[in-house]
């Protein structure tokens, strides 16, 4: 019985491993990647059985021959009697051990060598990147493929000989070839000469990892820059030369004295070897940094920190970064921006991070929708016009969905449409100006399929699919935004593995743990399980060589919504470049919401070699080699080649949503803190290092700000771009006092379509640096916040916004090099507190110097900054008292005017009673009190006629909630 137990738990554990293979197999089938699958695992197992082979064989014939070569004697000590009775106790079971510990340890050397598959697939496929180091003349890919390999096997073949050795001088001991006797140690020959193997063995392996030491020292990070610096150059790496030569010396010594049978020329040779690890790889070492190097050290190592620079700059794809001067000015004069209407007119004052519970709201039209908490940031043309477009999906929400196996997994399957917001521009009541909206999907993206059953919400798994002869059941969306009944739809794409058929029922019961995948009749011969929907993880599992972007956007492409998800390859073996945290470089104050930070991974080399699109209805996965120059993607092609399409293969539509990825731009702008330092000697000084600012829109964070994409054109562009921007301001340490100026201003050229199907960009990628004068006067965004903060009559406005338990939310505080200065904009956004409630935009601040403009649209606060006239052509000008396009009727225009006065009036009676009560004129005083509640009363009939009017208005795109939502506003 218990045999009979035994063999069916190992039958049943067998089936379950068994199944989840078959699982994953019929995934990547379906999604065209079964090569992937085969090849990273076949490579994991051929590793896994070469190194249990290795280690296990060693083990075995190390143990083995201890054991055959054991002597026979009579035992004369007590402790040689207690060997025998050790001896006795092990021999029913020494054939078992002698095979068990070998497959034991062998077993953990194989798990831990099928870690490797990635580099050894790499050094097998390698490609050279046409570029040497600076000191061994190597190419590049020796240190990124070949070094990191080699070191792998080095460090095995050591473990294997260390491990074996001691198996063999344990049973040597166990069986008497090694004993204790009155005279001393007693060493059997056989045990001699197995010593002097093993010995001789672990010496020829260390001089090998000593030789690739040398290079090592190109990778180093133990200085105060990466790679080989003066001490390493003129001491660590001869004397790792010296080492490696006297260790295949003393090798020959150990060989030789097995065969003579005399120890002490090896004995004197490894204790020499040791005195000049020490000496020549330690002491002398020390002796030259301390008393040459760090006496002249900015002399002694400026070769080697330009090195630093160059290499970093490379690896990193900042080599190319076009530096521009500029002198930026303070001085807010009238007309300053005539010459940047390209720029005013496409700022965005559609907070993307703030908006989403307005998207929800207005468009989420039933509970088991949802947006996610952070939106994105496209472009799209509308009538030949590039418009800045605020963007997100409306995905399932399966917390809204009615409890039970049935809702969760058959009927409430996908999400529906995509909604999208003109950046630039919102309605005269401060809601988004939706250009893409309603159920069903109305607007000027044109007809796509709408459904979403691959997103960054969707549910582990649906069931999905059905004979065409039979009534739909999955619930597919209201019949229009206002109805009470849902229409219902069948999946007719290809999505998923097939679930027709009672095996596979039984493999994905066993995988989900769900017997309902058996028992249920709304399986049937056509059902499809979708399952892993996630967008990157998608990405992940088809090419797992790559880091994925935290952030996956939508966009609607050639009658699809797809998701683009950017993809890296990255390396922590580029030579003399400095090595960045993955995590926390992209960590800023929007991570956790649409993004996620990468993982804590140390990297010094990154490209971003793919773009990957992925269909938000049947999940297809394409991936395009973006950067088809870079040598670590020219490798991947080899290995898996029907997995990859050249970029010339992308449609113009997709080619005109790509966009340059965020979080290589937020690794790129940390080293560009320190790396736009060029010059070895101002670099070693460090006297003009950078950092990013902290995000001024959170209170008390020192969480970084994060870098925004904006359409604009910089000093020396002919028009705008789409771009992906961030200041810089001074560094300072934990001891300093921050100086919150403006030193730099980067941006990325974002924009890859040209308007022809694969054809990219040639201005695509490029990186402008605005370097300001280190005496430069102009704020930095803490700075304009603080201005924004501090000022009476914003603030007094504010203070009045606030009234009726309303919340004034900061959105994104924008950064614009226009006007030859630096111009910062910001929208605020009020929220009642109603439990429907959703902020909508109802001031606009501005900052260009000392001055700080606030108004109810972006034009009257730039002409308040500018003189009264700004000379700007902003996207108010053309949307101000229009009505519009999802056909909301505008909201009364003299309650606005007169809201403003209001609010205007009641700010000027306030500082009017400050300064009286300053001065201790009570009379005064009491009048600006009179001022001010005049002021209140008039503000709040403004605001009651603007709320009536909203309450009676329709909004022809389908705001369920719009009437109950009026009285929140």
């Amino acid at each position: 019985m218990i045999a009979t137990l035994i063999v069916v738990a190992v039958l049943v554990i067998g089936f379950v491993y068994f199944s989840q293979v078959y699982a994953d197999v019929l995934w990547y089938n379906q999604l065209g990647f079964l090569e992937v699958f085969f090849k990273e695992n076949l490579t994991r197992i051929a590793l896994f059985a070469a190194a249990f082979l290795v280690m296990a064989a060693c083990v075995f014939f190390s143990i083995r021959a201890a054991y055959s070569s054991r002597p026979i004697y009579a035992p004369d000590s007590s402790l040689q009697d207690n060997l025998n009775r050790y001896q006795a106790q092990l021999e029913p079971v020494r054939k078992l051990l002698m095979i068990g510990i070998p497959i034991v340890v062998g077993g953990f050397a194989g798990t831990a060598a099928m870690s490797m598959w990635q580099q050894a697939l790499l050094f097998l496929n390698r490609h050279d990147f046409g570029r040497t180091d600076p000191e061994f003349n190597m190419d590049y890919s020796f240190y990124l493929n070949t070094l990191p390999f080699l070191g792998f096997i080095v460090g095995f073949l050591i473990s294997v000989v260390v491990i074996s050795g001691i198996a063999g001088l344990l049973t040597h001991y166990l069986y008497g070839g090694i004993r204790l006797e009155e005279k001393g140690v007693f060493v059997s020959r056989p045990a001699r000469i197995h010593i002097a193997v093993i010995a001789a063995s672990f010496l020829l392996l260390q001089a090998a990892n000593f030789w690739l030491d040398r290079y090592n020292t190109l990778q180093s990070t133990s200085g105060a820059w990466t790679g080989a610096l003066y001490t390493d150059v003129h001491a660590v790496i001869p004397t790792k030369a010296i080492l490696a030569v006297a260790s295949i010396i003393v090798a020959l010594l150990f060989i030789v004295s097995a065969v003579i049978g005399r120890w002490r020329l090896p004995i004197i040779g490894t204790a020499m070897l040791v005195i000049t690890a020490i000496v020549a790889g330690g002491v002398y070492p020390w002796i030259v940094q301390r008393y040459q190097v760090i006496p002249s050290e900015q002399t002694l190592e400026s070769e080697y920190i330009q090195r630093n620079i160059d290499l970093t700059r490379e690896a990193y794809g900042l080599s190319d970064t076009e530096v521009i001067p500029y002198d930026a000015t303070v001085d807010a004069s009238a007309g300053a921006l005539a010459e940047d209407a390209g720029t005013t007119a496409n700022i965005r004052l559609l907070d993307p991070n703030v908006v989403s519970d307005a998207f929800g709201q207005l468009q989420q039209f039933r509970q088991y929708y949802q947006f996610p908490e952070t939106l994105n940031v496209d472009r799209y043309d509308v009538e030949g016009d590039i418009q800045d477009t605020v963007i997100a999906v409306r995905e399932l929400n399966i917390n809204g969905v009615p409890d039970g196996w049935v809702n969760e997994h058959v009927l409430y399957t996908h999400g529906y449409g995509v909604v999208a917001a003109r950046g630039s521009t919102v309605q005269p009541d401060g809601k988004p100006s939706f250009m893409e909206s309603g159920i069903p999907s109305t607007g000027v993206l044109g007809d796509y399929e709408p459904r979403v059953y691959f997103g960054e919400s969707s549910p582990d798994y649906s069931v999905v699919g059905a004979p065409e002869d039979a009534a739909p059941v999955e619930i597919d969306r209201p019949q229009t935004g206002n109805a009470e009944d849902d229409t219902q739809t069948t999946f007719r794409g290809e999505g998923g593995p097939s679930v027709g058929n009672i095996f596979n029922q039984l493999v994905y019961a066993i995988k989900f743990q769900s017997t309902e995948l058996l028992l249920s009749d709304f399986v049937n011969e056509e059902s499809q399980i979708l399952y892993d929907r996630d967008p990157r993880e998608r990405v992940e599992k088809v090419a797992p060589y790559l880091t994925v972007d935290g952030n996956a956007y939508p966009a609607v492409v050639d009658g699809r919504v797809k998701w683009i998800v950017d993809g890296y390859t990255t390396s922590r073996f580029f030579p003399y470049s400095t090595q960045q945290e993955l995590a926390d470089a992209t960590t800023d104050s929007l991570t956790g919401g649409a993004s996620a930070a990468l993982p804590a991974d140390k990297v010094n080399y990154i490209r971003n070699a793919v773009k990957a699109t992925v269909d938000a209805y049947d999940g297809s996965v394409t991936l395009y080699a973006w950067d088809d120059e870079d040598p670590l993607l020219q490798a991947w092609q080899d290995v898996f080649p029907s997995t990859l399409k050249p970029y010339s293969d992308m449609s113009a539509d997709l080619m005109a949503h790509v966009r340059y990825p965020e979080d290589q731009f937020k690794v790129q702008r940390e080293l560009l803190g320190r790396y736009h330092v060029t010059d070895a000697q101002s670099f070693y000084q460090n006297d003009d290092a950078w950092s990013v600012p902290s995000d001024p829109t959170r209170t008390n964070s020192d969480v970084k700000q994060p870098p925004y994409y904006l359409s604009l054109q910089m000093p020396g562009q002919e028009s705008p771009t789409f771009s992906l921007t961030t200041p810089f301001i001074p560094f300072v340490d934990q001891n300093q006092e921050a100086r919150n100026v403006l030193y730099g201003f980067l941006s990325a050229d974002a924009d890859a379509g040209t308007g022809k199907a694969g054809e990219k960009a040639d201005t695509y990628g490029t990186l402008r640096l605005l370097e300001l004068p280190t005496d430069t006067a102009v704020p930095g965004p803490g700075q304009a916040q603080n201005r924004f903060n501090s000022d009476p009559t914003v603030s007094n406005a504010l203070n009045l916004l606030r009234q009726g338990a309303s919340e004034v939310i900061n959105g994104n505080l924008l950064s614009l090099p226009v006007g030859g200065g630096m111009l910062y904009v910001q929208p605020v956004y009020v929220q009642s507190s109603g439990a429907s409630s959703y902020p909508t935009l109802q001031r606009v601040l501005v900052n260009f110097g000392e001055k700080v403009g606030f108004a109810p649209t972006l034009d009257e606060a730039l002409n308040q900054v500018f003189g009264g006239d700004s000379g700007a052509v902003t996207g108010d000008e053309e949307n101000v008292g229009n009505t519009p396009d999802t056909g909301t009727a505008p909201a009364d225009t003299t309650a606005q005017a007169e809201l403003q006065t209001a609010l205007s009036d009641a700010g000027a009676a306030l500082q009017e009673g400050q300064e009286a009560l300053a001065g201790g004129d009570f009379a005064a005083y009491g009048a600006a009190q009179d001022k001010l509640n005049s002021a209140i009363q008039r503000a709040i009939a403004a605001q009651e006629r603007m709320d009536s009017g909203d309450a009676g208005a329709t909004d022809g795109a389908a705001d369920e909630g719009a009437a109950e939502d009026s009285g929140d506003q």
